[in-house]
């Protein structure tokens, strides 16, 4: 409990929300605003996100993202692993065309794979993201796991300082605006801080009630990192997580009129994180995305963590 207060009190301190992603209409209509958070180099990030790893039915991922801008959403995660950046940049390129937003108004983020790691490989294969979906530059260009591979798979021996090198040139060309990691933990970030010119503006990881990286997440707010927690919903499908029907999170969600997700999604964002959800449902998009208009209690937020085992779902 004593590393969890320490940790929210450190967000509270490294990351001040100050500003909107323009003033979006959630579920019926409603009035939502979503909230940025300003990351190390400056630059601004919605605390709110849509996921899109395991879109498994191609056609419908060009219709989600026109929904999820249609709904509200600005932020926007794939990766070149997710085999889905050109359909993605077909949605963006629609709803850019139907005028509901402009480049600028969107946060794409998308991620570097473990065999292009070599530093002369970087810039490349962002090119060739950026080619897919269709845009002159991401906003978050993030190191997807700092393990190098070959394109059979078999591990490589290219150490991630090199492949940071690589990022730098990105940023430095502007076809990044900012850089980031993911799946890294504390060691290998300061190893980044100590060797390198640019610290780490992100760093994402799987985060949810029943892995809730207190420390990790600790570290990163003390070296002024942001925290984007993917597998928000992974609480119930871990191995021995709880029912939906757990007496303690639904009388959470009773007491707020909101649905199990939504307290889920309030749990990461009381904690200073910025979720991603996935979804390619219309409707659980947009109550993805109504959970700014309540608040859980330091006490609640306690449950919530209570599940904690330490259990990813991908282990």
């Amino acid at each position: 409990m004593k590393l969890f207060l320490s940790t929210v009190a450190l967000f509270a301190l490294f990351n001040v929300i100050s500003g909107h992603a323009g003033h979006n209409h959630g579920p019926g209509g409603k009035h939502v605003n979503i909230p940025t958070k300003q990351l190390n180099d400056g630059n601004h990030i919605p605390i709110l996100g849509l996921g899109t790893f395991g879109f498994g039915d191609i056609p419908k991922i060009r219709q989600a993202i026109n929904w999820a801008v249609e709904a509200g959403y600005r932020h926007i995660d794939t990766a070149a692993l997710y085999d889905n950046e050109a359909e993605i940049g077909k949605g963006i390129s629609d709803v850019l065309k139907k005028g509901l937003v402009k480049r600028e108004d969107l946060f794409i983020t998308t991620k570097l794979w473990n065999d292009k790691h070599a530093k002369n490989q970087v810039v490349p294969a962002l090119k060739e993201s950026l080619s897919k979906l269709g845009l002159q530059y991401v906003d978050l260009y993030l190191i997807h796991s700092p393990e190098a591979s070959k394109e059979d798979g078999s591990p490589a021996d290219i150490d991630y300082l090199e492949t940071w090198q690589g990022m730098e040139e990105a940023q430095k060309l502007g076809l990044a605006k900012s850089i980031g990691v993911s799946n890294f933990d504390t060691e290998q970030i300061d190893r980044i801080k100590a060797h390198s010119k640019v610290v780490p503006a992100v760093n994402q990881i799987e985060v949810h009630p029943m892995n809730t990286q207190e420390k990790t997440i600790k570290d990163c707010f003390e070296r002024n990192i942001a925290v984007v927690a993917y597998s928000p919903f992974g609480f119930f499908v871990s191995r021995g997580g709880p029912s939906k029907d757990d007496p303690k999170i639904k009388s959470i969600a009773q007491k707020y009129g909101k649905s199990i997700n939504q307290v889920l999604l309030r749990y990461l964002i009381e904690r200073g994180l910025i979720p991603i959800p996935k979804s390619t449902n219309q409707n659980r998009m947009k109550e993805n995305l109504d959970v700014f208009d309540f608040h859980l209690t330091p006490e609640e937020v306690s449950t919530m963590s209570s599940f904690n085992t330490n259990t990813s779902i991908f282990g």
